[in-house]
């Protein structure tokens, strides 16, 4: 996803986005370390997204002080 439409989301929505991936980041970290990851590009498309929510959220939390 773009950083645009991560900021199209609410705080509550970008958490739970934030989670999902967190939770499918763990599952291809036991793919990639069992030989069974098939697409190799989605495990560095995973945390970039997470850093991508991270960045939104902190920018978000500067923003209200």
């Amino acid at each position: 996803m773009n950083a645009s439409d991560f900021r199209n989301m609410t705080n509550a929505e970008l958490a739970g986005k934030l989670d999902d991936a967190y939770q499918e980041l763990f599952n291809l970290r036991f793919q990639r370390a069992s030989g069974q990851l098939s697409n190799t590009a989605r495990y560095s498309e995973v945390r970039k997204d997470i850093a991508r929510m991270k960045t939104i959220l902190r920018e978000r939390e500067l923003a209200e002080e």
